[in-house]
């Protein structure tokens, strides 16, 4: 007989410590928001959609960071989003948005097997791409105790979402058979069994599939909301059915009419209604005093057979029968011929959205969605004139979003993303000081760290059979000009030859940097963005420097002709801006198997600018925020019929200035690096 103390501890068992674990890292994230070294948004875009039309936008167009409001998609892991949105971004004067957003929807993804491999259109082939790394180890780390592991994810952000809805404020969490009953579990735990709402039943598929089981036709969305939740009612079409129930005439000319009942029944009558008598019935009512009073004047509450007060319902007055809790006309799975159709696999249609946030928000709500995808609830919240949020781990996703927000002319948005991803890294990993850091990225390169008595920096190795000394950044800094031109002192006053700088971060002009400074024997080099999650322990790293498998690629660089100028009329120029080339990371350090990687590097021998997917210009750059005047981008076919292909050459007309003009030039690969170039005109 099987002795029951042996068998594993349950997952029912197990709740109750991911609750309480997942309020410590929340509320030690939430007295963090104070601190010097919070979470901060880096501002990559202030994007002004124009979709490259003739490139015009003259004197009309004016934009500020530091405007009343602007929407935003956000890149990067969402609970570092949801941290900086609490404690406020000063540089575009955005306070904290706690308790200051009305609807919540979050998609978060739900199956461990899911496939989140990104299929790349390329001229005359397809390639494969691999999340990228960050990616990966969201991934990995979301399934890699199953359900446990993803409920541990979840937590802190539910807790955190919860922070920052408002007093009218509610939450979709749209879910799956996988893990709905525990995620509903959670969410009573964390916003109160008796503010849950609704369980939504949302028909994914009318196919009748054949299988062993019963088909899979459903998922769920749980609604849970704060006191003084928005709720407004969405009408359906009236049906055959629906107009027949109103079959009750009483012939004083007010037309047919139903009655619904007005005392609460069942769970409507939970704990929280109140009891009182009306017209001598003592009940807890589904509605106030003063209504009951004034639909008795207006005569619309009848006495029934039964002696149960009812109230008429006109169908003169009546919009038509209200959407109940299952969602099935609309709201299944899109086509691949439907117009919304954006080939991103876990899209939703956007009825579902619109329902959604014509339901639980106004026309002045914040509303927000921190698992956004193709970003179908920020595109919905636009047309229906809201203010929204939206970000995605997902670089995929991001970009998708941002060409889908400038295809449907949207207002001003901001592109952003965390600020000093890997600083965060390094807070969270073992390494007590940025020296024993860099110590380590040295032995992985190959290099030797200098003896600690020659008074060197603990950041400066070299390599032994050679005369080249590697310089190793910090991962709170931004690589620039600066670090480069250390670089080289320390070269010269230690009398080698050649410098590597290996950096985690760059400024966005680093292209210009290196050029200024000619010097062909300073080389600079990327640290793979996932060293620091690789070297969490001390085994983690013994087996890396065994292994010798760490890259350290090459820059990607993009490059602009020289730009021309003419004037255009006595108030404006004309500029000519044109893409000259592009050279990409290194093809081995890519999220992409062999024979992809084979078909990726005949498109870059044939033809580099075709890995271009978006680029956009800022005719007037102030060397601090960089604001998108003028884009084009793959799949925008206003310009040339080529949907595979930007344009290389744009012409804006702007207005004259006195002195230089200083041009910023963004290009966004199709693996979502990024590039700069800045050139200044006269």
């Amino acid at each position: 007989m099987n002795n029951m103390l042996d068998k594993p501890v349950s997952l029912i068992e197990e709740l109750p410590k991911i609750i309480e674990r997942g309020r410590k890292e929340a509320q030690k994230i939430i007295d963090g928001l104070s601190e010097k070294n919070r979470i901060t948004l880096q501002t990559n875009e202030l994007v002004l959609p124009t979709k490259a039309k003739g490139g015009y936008f003259g004197q009309s167009v004016k934009a500020d960071v530091k405007h009343e409001w602007l929407n935003r998609i956000i890149y990067g892991d969402n609970i570092l989003t949801i941290q900086a949105l609490l404690a406020g971004d000063p540089q575009t004067g955005m306070s904290s948005m706690r308790g200051k957003i009305d609807l919540i929807y979050i998609d978060p993804p739900f199956d461990s097997k899911a496939d989140y491999r990104t299929k790349i259109h390329l001229p005359g082939t397809d390639i494969e791409q691999k999340p990228t790394v960050i990616e990966q180890f969201a991934y990995s780390d979301t399934w890699k105790n199953g359900t446990v592991s993803y409920l541990e994810v979840m937590v802190p952000r539910l807790i955190l979402m919860r922070e920052l809805l408002s007093d009218q404020g509610s939450i979709y969490v749209h879910i799956d058979w996988h893990v709905g009953h525990y995620v509903k579990i959670i969410m009573d735990e964390i916003f109160g069994k008796e503010n849950f709402v609704n369980e939504i039943i949302r028909k994914k598929t009318h196919s009748k599939s054949q299988s062993e089981n019963f088909g899979n036709l459903h998922e769920t969305i749980f609604i849970y909301k704060k006191a003084n939740a928005i709720f407004n009612p969405i009408y359906l079409e009236p049906d055959e059915g629906y107009l027949k129930s109103f079959s009750k005439d009483d012939n004083d000319g007010r037309g047919p009419y139903q009655t619904v009942n007005l005392v609460a029944a069942g769970t409507q009558a939970g704990i929280n209604r109140k009891e009182f008598e009306f017209k001598g019935v003592k009940a807890k009512w589904l509605y106030s005093l003063e209504n009951l009073k004034r639909w008795d004047e207006e005569r619309k509450i009848v006495v029934t057979g039964g002696g149960k007060l009812r109230k008429k319902i006109y169908l003169s007055e009546s919009k038509g029968p209200i959407l109940g809790s299952i969602w099935d006309e609309g709201v299944t799975s899109i086509q691949s011929n439907s117009k919304e159709y954006l080939n991103y696999d876990t899209q939703k249609p956007e009825k579902l959205l619109k329902i959604i946030i014509e339901a639980s928000s106004n026309s002045n709500s914040i509303v927000a969605d921190f698992f956004a995808g193709s970003g179908t609830t920020g595109a919905v919240a636009e047309k229906l004139g809201r203010k929204w949020i939206i970000s995605d781990l997902g670089k995929p996703a991001c970009m998708i979003m941002r060409k889908r927000l400038i295809d449907q002319d949207s207002k001003p948005f901001l592109y952003q993303s965390i600020g000093d991803y890997q600083k965060e890294q390094f807070e969270k990993s073992e390494f007590r000081t940025i020296g024993d850091l860099s110590q380590v990225v040295i032995n992985l390169f190959g290099a030797l760290p200098f003896p600690e008595e020659k008074g060197i920096p603990n950041n400066l190795g070299y390599i032994k059979n050679g005369k080249t000394l590697v310089w190793v950044d910090s991962p709170t800094k931004m690589t620039g000009y600066n670090s480069l031109k250390r670089a080289q002192e320390w070269r010269g006053q230690l009398g080698y030859s050649k410098v590597v700088v290996l950096g985690w971060n760059f400024v966005a002009d680093i292209g210009k940097a290196i050029e200024s400074l000619k010097d062909e024997n300073l080389e600079v080099l990327v640290i793979p963005q996932d060293l620091l999650d690789k070297l969490r322990t001390k085994a983690s790293y013994d087996q890396l420097i065994k292994s010798g498998k760490i890259k350290f690629s090459s820059l990607q660089y993009l490059k602009i002709k020289p730009i021309k100028k003419k004037e255009y009329n006595k108030e404006q120029d004309e500029i000519e801006v044109e893409l000259d080339d592009y050279i990409l990371l290194s093809p081995d350090v890519l999220p992409l198997d062999q024979e992809n990687k084979e078909r990726l590097e005949k498109v870059i021998e044939k033809d580099p600018l075709a890995l271009i997917e978006y680029w956009s210009i800022d005719p007037d750059y102030d060397g601090e925020v960089f604001r998108s005047k003028w884009q084009d981008y793959r799949q925008n076919t206003d310009n040339d019929s080529d949907e595979f292909k930007v344009v290389k050459k744009a012409k804006l007309i702007v207005p004259k200035i006195k002195g230089k003009r200083k041009v910023c030039v963004k290009a966004v690969d199709v693996f979502g690096f990024e590039s700069v170039a800045v050139e200044e005109i006269k």
